[in-house]
C-alpha cells in the first residue's frame, strides 16, 4: 500500500539526516544534535514541493544561524536516485525540495501495481468496527432521512474498510416495544373499520395514519375475512404486528438492496428481550450501584453517571452543575423494560459479547440528547462507552424542485419514501448527492440537478470523466496505441504543470481515504472526485495525446489510464457506477 506523499516526506527527513551526519563527520556541524524538524507541503509550488524546517529547528542545538545551517545541509545533500531534482534555501532557512521524474513515475507505478486496492491504507490496523445505520422503525416505508443515513453509513463503512479496519454493517430492527404496539393498534383499527365501517370503530389519535397501514389491514382482511375480529384483543394485536412486520421488513430490505446497500446482519430487538439479555444488562447496572427504585419503577442514575463522565472530559464542577440532567426509567412499574434499557443492552452486546473495538451509529441530529446518556450507561457497565461508542449525527435533508421545497409525497401526503425517490432519479444520483455534504451540514437535494446530464451535475461530471478516458483508450487501441506498463514509459516527459498537478492529485487518495475514515466524513471522497475530474479535464484540454511523438503519447495515455483507475476506485467506495460509455 503506497502513500507517495508520505514516502516523499520520509525521504526528505532521511536525506536531511544523512546530509547532517555527513556534515558532522566532516566537522562542518556539531555532532550528536537531535533536531526535530517539520516537513510541510507549501501552498505555492514555486517554493518547492516539500519544505523542511531542519535549519530553524536545529539552530539552538547547533549554535548557528539557520541559513548557515541550511547552506551546509544543501552542500552535503546527495539527491541522486531520490525523488527530488533540487533543493533551495528560502526565507529564514527553509529547505525547499522539488520533486523530480522518479516520484511522478512511481505514483503511476503504484496505481498500476495496486489496482483496485490503490488508496487503501493500514491505518485501521484491523480494528473491529461496527457501523449501524438506517435502523428505521419497521412500521412504515423509509423516507429521506433514512436515504441520507443509508448512503452515509454504507460509504463510511466502505471507507473504514479501505483504511484498514475490519468493518461490519448492521441494521437494528426495533420489532418490540411501544412503537410496535402502536403499529399493531393502528392496523387493528383499520381492519375493524373494514368490518364495522369507519364510524363503527374509532381510530386512535396517536396511531399511524399512512396509506400503508390501510393496505396492511386490507391484505389481512383479504386473507382472513372477519375471522380475526372475535380473537382476544392481545392475540389479535400480536397477529397484526407479526403480519405487518413480515410484510414491511422484506420491503425495507428490498428498498435498501435497490439502493445498493447489503448488511452483514439484521439484528432484532425482540431477541434481546426474549433471551433475557435486557433484564440481565439492567441487573448488571443495579449490581454496580447505578440504579434505584421510585414509584414502582427502576431508574438509572443518569445524573451521577453523566456528572462523572463530564468531569473526566474536563468540564468544571460549575459547568456540570449548570446542566439540566435527568435520570432515566429502565423498567416501568408494569414490569416492561423501556427502549432505553434495550438500547443499552444492544450496545453492551456490540462491545462486550461480539467484541467490536468501536461501535459507530448514524443518527438523526434530533437524537443528540441521547448520545451522552447512552455512552455514560456503557461507562457504568465498564465498557468505556465514551470512547468506544461513536455517534455520527446527521442533519436534515431539504428536497428541492424548481427551486422550491418538496415536503410531501403526492401519493400519500406523508414524507417522501425512498422507493418513490428512486422512481424519479437514478440510484447513482441518489447515493452521490446524499453523500455530497458532511453529516453535520443540512443537505439541499436538488431533484432537477440530479437528473441533468451536464457538467453542473457533479455525479455526471465525474462519471463523464471516467467514460471519456475509457473512450480515449478504446479509440487509441483501435489505432494500435495501447496503454503501456509504468516501467515502459518515461515520466521525465511529463513536465507540463497540468500533468504534474494531475499526478499530485492522484497521490492524494490514500491521505483522503484516511482523513475520511478518521473524521467519519465520507463526503471527502465526493469532493476529491470532483476535484480530480476537474484536474483531468484541464490536463486533457492542455495536453494533446493523439498524434504526439511516441514517448509523450505513451506517458500521457498512461496518466489518463491511471486517472480512470482512481476514479473507478472512488466511485466504487460511494457505491456509484463507473460507466465506460455515456
Amino acid at each position: 500500500m503506497s502513500n507517495m506523499i508520505q514516502l516523499a516526506k520520509e525521504q526528505v527527513a532521511a536525506l536531511t539526516a544523512a546530509a547532517y551526519e555527513k556534515a558532522a563527520a566532516a566537522g562542518a556541524l556539531p555532532a550528536g544534535a537531535e533536531v526535530k524538524a517539520t516537513i510541510e507541503i507549501p501552498k505555492d509550488t514555486a517554493h518547492g514541493d516539500y519544505a523542511s524546517s531542519f535549519a530553524m529547528a536545529g539552530a539552538k542545538a547547533l549554535h548557528m544561524a539557520p541559513r548557515a545551517i541550511a547552506q551546509i545541509i544543501v552542500d552535503n545533500l546527495q539527491l541522486e536516485g531520490s525523488f527530488f531534482d533540487k533543493v533551495e534555501i528560502a526565507g529564514p532557512g527553509f529547505l525547499n525540495f522539488t520533486l523530480g521524474a522518479k516520484w511522478y513515475g512511481d505514483v503511476l507505478a503504484a496505481i498500476e501495481a495496486e489496482g483496485e486496492n490503490y488508496g487503501a491504507t493500514d491505518e485501521g490496523a484491523g480494528r473491529k468496527v461496527m457501523v449501524e445505520f438506517v435502523s428505521a422503525n419497521p412500521t412504515g416505508p423509509m423516507h429521506m432521512g433514512n436515504a441520507r443515513g443509508g448512503v452515509l453509513g454504507d460509504t463510511l463503512a466502505n471507507v473504514l474498510a479501505k483504511d484498514g479496519c475490519d468493518t461490519w454493517k448492521e441494521f437494528y430492527v426495533n420489532d418490540a416495544g411501544n412503537q410496535i404496539h402502536k403499529f399493531a393498534v393502528s392496523i387493528n383499527a383499520r381492519y375493524m373499520q373494514l368490518i364495522l365501517g369507519e364510524d363503527g370503530f374509532e381510530f386512535p389519535e396517536e396511531g399511524y395514519h399512512g396509506n400503508d397501514i390501510k393496505e396492511l389491514a386490507q391484505a389481512i382482511y383479504a386473507e382472513n375475512g372477519d375471522s380475526w375480529k372475535d380473537l382476544p384483543e392481545e392475540e389479535r394485536l400480536d397477529r397484526m404486528a407479526e403480519y405487518g412486520l413480515k410484510v414491511n421488513i422484506p420491503k425495507m430490505q428490498s428498498d435498501l438492496r435497490r439502493y445498493g446497500i447489503e448488511y452483514d446482519q439484521w439484528f432484532f430487538e425482540s431477541e434481546l428481550h426474549d433471551s433475557g439479555y435486557v433484564a440481565q444488562t439492567v441487573q448488571m447496572l443495579s449490581d454496580k450501584g447505578w440504579t434505584y427504585e421510585k414509584d414502582g419503577a427502576l431508574w438509572m442514575d443518569t445524573t451521577r453517571l453523566l456528572k462523572e463522565k463530564f468531569m473526566r472530559e474536563g468540564k468544571t464542577q460549575e459547568q456540570v452543575d449548570k446542566l439540566d440532567l435527568k435520570d432515566d426509567v429502565l423498567r416501568r412499574a408494569n414490569g416492561f423494560y423501556t427502549y432505553f434499557a434495550a438500547d443499552i443492552a444492544y450496545h453492551r452486546n456490540k462491545l462486550d459479547v461480539r467484541g467490536f473495538d468501536t461501535a459507530i451509529n448514524i443518527w438523526g441530529a434530533d437524537h443528540h440528547g441521547h448520545v451522552a446518556r447512552l455512552q455514560a450507561a456503557l461507562d457504568g457497565l465498564g465498557l468505556d462507552g465514551s470512547h468506544r461508542l461513536v455517534i455520527v449525527l446527521m442533519q436534515l435533508v431539504n428536497l428541492l424542485q424548481d427551486g422550491k421545497p418538496v415536503r410531501m409525497s403526492k401519493r400519500s401526503g406523508k414524507a417522501i419514501a425512498l422507493h418513490d425517490l428512486l422512481d424519479e432519479i437514478s440510484v447513482d444520483a441518489a447515493r452521490y448527492f446524499f453523500n455530497s455534504r458532511s453529516s453535520t451540514t443540512p443537505l439541499d437535494f436538488d431533484l432537477d440537478l440530479a437528473v441533468r446530464q451536464d457538467s453542473e451535475n457533479p455525479v455526471y461530471y465525474v462519471q463523464y470523466a471516467h467514460a471519456r478516458i475509457c473512450s480515449l483508450i478504446a479509440n487509441l487501441a483501435a489505432e494500435g496505441e495501447g496503454v503501456k506498463a509504468a516501467a515502459a514509459i518515461d515520466a521525465a516527459v511529463l513536465t507540463d504543470p497540468a500533468e504534474r498537478a494531475l499526478i499530485k492529485a492522484l497521490s492524494q487518495l490514500p491521505d483522503e481515504i484516511h482523513q475520511a475514515a478518521k473524521t467519519y466524513d465520507p463526503s471527502r471522497i465526493n469532493r476529491y472526485l470532483v476535484s480530480l475530474a476537474g484536474d483531468f479535464h484541464r490536463f486533457y484540454n492542455a495536453c494533446r495525446i493523439k498524434g504526439e511523438e511516441p514517448a509523450v503519447l505513451a506517458a500521457r495515455l498512461k496518466l489518463a489510464d491511471s486517472v480512470r483507475s482512481v476514479l473507478a476506485n472512488c466511485l466504487t467506495l460511494l457505491g456509484v457506477e463507473a460507466p465506460e460509455k455515456m
